[in-house]
């Protein structure tokens, strides 16, 4: 669709989740990447930074002249630009670069924010000393209690994602939105260094606080979703916190981790079985191809760039082992607030999302699955979000109505 370079195919399709709301551009994409041809990284990187910065330039022309709408949307786009900017140079030790392109996305994002026309509020919520960045947001500023939704993020996505993905969706049918990013995720990571935890419930504890505490909120009204990766966090914290939810949304479903990277490795059935309790120097052939210049682009940078820099491991032996930690089985069954877990069946992420379904305790659940004859089959319904919107929301809005 824009490159013959899988990894920024990957990457540009995946801007395509920001069009609505105006934060991408189709043809300020092709335009970059017609420029960048066969040029590598580096030629990404300074393509879409310049790009970035011309558009963030653009609003500030038309906010000094008093263009509100025109400044808002420069602004939302500019941020996204910087946002692709790095997402190829992802991994540790950090690049300068990425650390630069995600504080201006940081502001670009900041700036829109002054000047939308719902409610915006930026937020720091503590969590043992960390302080992650999140956004409140509600239709009006009236301080109406309303019903609101908390998002969690995966494993690279950010507030600026999110915002596009799912805070608009729910603005439009009049609930409030907080969105944050914690441990492992956006600026917790970027800038501070903080790496992705198991106990999501630790991390969400003081979301609920700071949400609960707030007058414009209606305490029992509290909705927790996560999507990719936080088809993990958010239902492993449901378990902890499900007396605390009006309800639960899991986009896709997942289960224990270790099962999305046992079943990969060079073991026989019951070193797999036992692990992580065998020989981890079986694994050095995977960590020899993840070196080699024939790797797979695309697996390289899931793995070796964001999964080691992600979970603050130095090799594929710590990833697989550190997977293991993440675990919902010994706690599904507490998960007793009514719960949406989705299912697209062309995302292999969503493999376990029917193990997590039967485990879950509430007697009020669904599974909602996504196919490609919907245009939704892929990760997270990203060419979708349409769709995803309408299902789970219309389930959301019978569950938990507005008038509760």
């Amino acid at each position: 669709m824009f490159s013959d370079n899988p990894l920024f195919e990957m990457f540009a399709q995946r801007s395509l989740i920001r069009v609505r709301g105006g934060g991408v551009e189709v043809g300020e994409i092709m335009t970059a990447i017609g420029a960048i041809a066969d040029g590598g990284t580096d030629a990404w990187v300074s393509t879409f930074t310049d790009l970035a910065a011309r558009v963030s330039t653009q609003g500030e022309t038309s906010a000094a002249a008093g263009h509100r709408v025109s400044a808002r949307d420069s602004y939302l786009r500019a941020s996204t630009y910087f946002d692709l900017a790095y997402w190829p140079i992802y991994g540790s030790p950090v690049d300068p670069r990425l650390t630069a392109a995600a504080a201006r996305a940081d502001e670009a994002f900041a700036k829109a924010m002054e000047l939308v026309d719902h409610y915006a509020q930026s937020m720091e919520i503590e969590v043992e000393g960390l302080a992650m960045p999140a956004w409140f947001l509600a239709p009006d500023s009236s301080g109406t209690a309303r019903r609101t939704i908390i998002h969690t993020n995966g494993y690279d996505s950010n507030v600026h994602e999110m915002y596009f993905a799912h805070a608009l969706a729910a603005l439009d049918r009049g609930w409030n939105v907080v969105l944050f990013d914690g441990p492992g995720q956006g600026r917790c990571l970027i800038r501070d260094g903080a790496s992705l935890r198991p106990d999501w419930e630790t991390v969400v504890g003081p979301v609920l606080d700071a949400t609960a505490a707030r007058e414009d909120v209606a305490e029992d009204s509290i909705v927790l979703a996560g999507w990719s990766l936080g088809g993990f966090l958010a239902p492993r914290a449901a378990a902890t916190h499900a007396d605390r939810l009006a309800a639960l949304v899991a986009d896709p479903g997942q289960w224990d981790q270790r099962d999305n990277v046992v079943g990969m490795l060079p073991l026989s059935d019951e070193e797999k079985a036992a692990f992580p309790d065998v020989d981890l120097t079986k694994l050095d052939p995977i960590q020899q191809w993840l070196d080699s210049p024939d790797v797979d682009p695309v697996m390289k940078w899931r793995i070796v760039q964001r999964g080691f820099w992600v979970n603050g491991v130095p090799d594929f032996a710590s990833y697989a082992v550190e997977m293991c930690r993440f675990v919902v089985s010994d706690r599904a069954s507490r998960i007793t607030c009514p719960t949406v877990v989705t299912r697209a069946l062309a995302d292999p992420l969503a493999k376990n999302a029917d193990k997590l379904f039967e485990a879950i305790g509430s007697s009020k659940k669904v599974l909602i699955e996504f196919t490609d004859d919907d245009g939704a089959g892929g990760h997270c319904e990203t060419l979708n979000r349409s769709l995803y919107h309408q299902r789970v929301y219309d389930w959301l809005d019978d569950v938990v109505p507005a008038s509760r």
